[in-house]
């Protein structure tokens, strides 16, 4: 019987064909490695979303929360006879409700499509500035004369006009690259 080469008859045969047992070995291993890689990605993929679902849930009980935070400040005014004042507290809670909105419809399109679009931090941006345009001198006319603290300060309500334009123009620019390119978008897929 002939030996096969590299092969010393009788001495360790299952070296006979180590060259071709550590090449074996070595796909098995990268094999491996693939398939844990791609469940581990499997897997996150799936805690991620889970977790966007959760954090869609948290956002609609915020949303219920500041309803009936607007519903309580509505009806507190009225029987303490300051509608004008309730109203203006309300409209303040309305716009976080609208940003809670923005951001509901984000998440949906998240859990639908896997993509968050730039804009819709832009929308946050320019709602969370137009209520403090509109808080803030309602905070001045409300504290009185004996709050000087609390009083009207014009720089700073330029500054956010200001910031209102900025954040008008950026919307501007990444909507105009949404509909030309599609690259408005941060593709959170793995």
């Amino acid at each position: 019987m002939r030996a096969a080469p590299g092969y010393i008859s009788g001495a360790f045969p299952e070296f006979a064909f180590s060259p071709f047992i550590v090449i074996i070995r070595r796909r098995k291993n990268k094999e491996d490695c693939r398939m844990f890689e791609k469940k581990l990605i499997a897997g996150m993929n799936g805690f991620n979303k889970l977790i966007h679902v959760l954090l869609a849930l948290v956002l609609g009980i915020a949303c219920a929360m500041v309803i009936w935070d607007v519903g309580a400040k509505i009806i507190l005014a009225w029987h303490e006879g300051n509608a004008s004042q309730g109203f203006f507290h309300a409209l303040g809670s309305l716009f976080i409700l609208w940003t809670l909105s923005t951001l509901i419809s984000a998440e949906i399109n998240y859990i639908q499509t896997g993509r968050v679009y730039a804009r819709v931090f832009v929308v946050v941006a320019m709602i969370s500035i137009i209520r403090e345009l509109i808080v803030q001198p309602m905070q001045a006319i409300t504290a009185g004369a004996d709050k000087t603290a609390d009083a009207f300060n014009p720089v700073q309500y330029g500054l956010l006009l200001a910031a209102l334009l900025v954040t008008g123009i950026v919307y501007r620019l990444v909507s105009n690259s949404a509909n030309g390119q599609d690259n408005s978008h941060i593709s959170l897929d793995a």
